[in-house]
C-alpha cells in the first residue's frame, strides 16, 4: 500500500518507520527547511533517538506527497488537523483517510470525526487511529498493540488489517466516538496522575486515580454515543494505564510539574511538544456539565490548570468528597 503521512512530528515519524517495513510511505513535512533536513540526517528533531529507513520519501509539498496515495494517515496535532483536510480537500475530496490524533479542537471544542465530517463531507472510508502508544517506542520497533476504528466496518477491517504487523498490532474498532472521547479524556486524568506521583501520594492513590478516571471516561463517553466495551479495551483502559504511569507521557510530566509550583505556561515552553489533556481538559468538563455528569477529577484538574488552585488544594477537596456507592 502506499501511504501519505503528514505531519513530520515524533508520531507521524513513528508510524512512518514501522509501516515503512510493510508498505512505500511518503513523509510530508509542512516546512521545507525541516524536510530536507530530515531527508538528508533521516532524523527527526522530534524523534532524535531514530534514524528512518532510506525507504521512507520525504517531501514538503503536499502534491507530491499525496501522489499515488491509497491512504492518507493525518499525523498532525488536533489543533492543526482542520487546516491539513483542507489542504487535502484541494487535491481529493473523499480520500481514504486515517488520523492518527487525540483530544478536541480549540475554539470549537470539536472531537477529530466531527472536524472530518465537516472539511470532508464526501469522505466515507475515513477512521481514527488509536491507542496506548509511545512513539519512540513504536519507532523502535517494541511491541505495541492499537485500534483502527471506522463506522465503515468493511473499511475498518481492511485497513486494520493491513496496517497489521508483527510489533504494532493493529485491532478493529466501528466505534469512533469511543475511540476518540478515551484518547481524550485519559490526558486529563494523566495530568491528575502526575500530580498525585508529583507530590509523593503514593501508588495507593495512582491506581485510585486511574480507577476513578476510568469512570469519569465511561460515563462521559457512554452518554456520547460509545459503547462501554470500548472503555475496557485498548483505547480505553489501555491507554489510560499507560499515559498515567509511563515516564514518558507527556500529560503526566505536566501534572508532575505542576505539583513541584511551576507554572503551566513555563512547563508547557519547557516541554517543547503538545500536551493535549490541557487543551482537552475544558472540553471535557463542558460537555460533563452539559449532561449533568459527575466528573471530579476533570472539575479539579481544570481548577489547577485554568483558576489558580494549587494542586495539593486539589487533592485535599477530591478526599474531602462524601463517600458514596462505587
Amino acid at each position: 500500500m502506499n501511504i501519505a503521512i503528514l505531519g513530520a512530528g515524533a508520531w507521524g515519524s513513528a508510524l512512518a518507520a514501522s509501516f515503512s517495513q510493510r508498505h512505500a510511505v511518503c513523509l510530508w513535512a509542512r516546512d521545507r527547511a525541516d524536510a530536507e533536513a530530515l531527508a538528508g540526517t533521516r532524523r527527526s528533531r522530534y524523534l532524535p533517538e531514530i534514524t528512518l529507513p532510506d525507504s521512507i520519501r520525504v517531501e514538503s509539498t503536499l502534491a507530491a506527497a499525496l501522489r499515488d496515495a491509497q491512504l492518507v494517515l493525518v499525523a498532525t496535532a488536533t489543533s492543526g488537523l482542520r487546516e491539513t483536510l483542507k489542504a487535502v480537500s484541494a487535491h481529493d475530496a473523499a480520500p481514504a483517510l486515517a488520523w492518527a490524533c487525540k483530544g478536541f479542537e480549540r475554539g470549537t471544542s470539536r472531537l477529530p470525526h466531527e472536524i472530518v465530517a465537516e472539511v470532508l463531507p464526501g469522505a466515507t472510508r475515513v477512521g481514527a487511529l488509536s491507542g496506548p502508544s509511545f512513539a519512540l517506542e513504536v519507532a523502535r520497533g517494541q511491541p505495541t498493540a492499537i485500534v483502527f476504528a471506522s463506522r465503515d466496518a468493511g473499511f475498518s477491517t481492511a485497513t486494520a488489517s493491513a496496517l497489521n504487523g508483527e510489533r504494532l498490532r493493529i485491532y478493529s474498532s466501528t466505534d469512533v466516538p469511543g475511540v476518540e472521547l478515551g484518547g481524550a479524556v485519559k490526558n486529563v486524568i494523566a495530568i491528575a496522575a502526575g500530580i498525585a506521583d508529583g507530590l509523593g501520594l503514593g501508588r495507593n492513590a495512582r491506581a485510585a486515580l486511574v480507577t476513578r478516571g476510568l469512570a469519569e471516561i465511561v460515563r462521559l463517553g457512554v452518554a456520547l454515543g460509545g459503547t462501554r466495551e470500548t472503555f475496557m479495551g485498548l483505547t480505553g483502559l489501555g491507554d489510560l494505564v499507560l499515559t498515567c504511569t509511563g515516564d514518558l507521557s507527556r500529560n503526566r510530566e505536566v501534572g508532575v510539574r505542576l505539583a513541584s509550583g511551576k507554572p503551566l505556561e513555563d512547563i508547557l515552553r519547557e516541554l517543547g511538544h503538545v500536551a493535549e489533556g490541557v487543551q482537552s481538559a475544558q472540553p471535557v468538563r463542558d460537555l460533563a456539565r452539559e449532561r449533568s455528569i459527575d466528573m471530579p477529577i476533570t472539575e479539579a484538574i481544570c481548577a489547577v490548570l485554568f483558576e489558580g488552585r494549587a494542586p495539593a488544594d486539589a487533592v485535599r477537596q477530591l478526599l474531602a468528597r462524601d463517600p458514596k456507592p462505587e
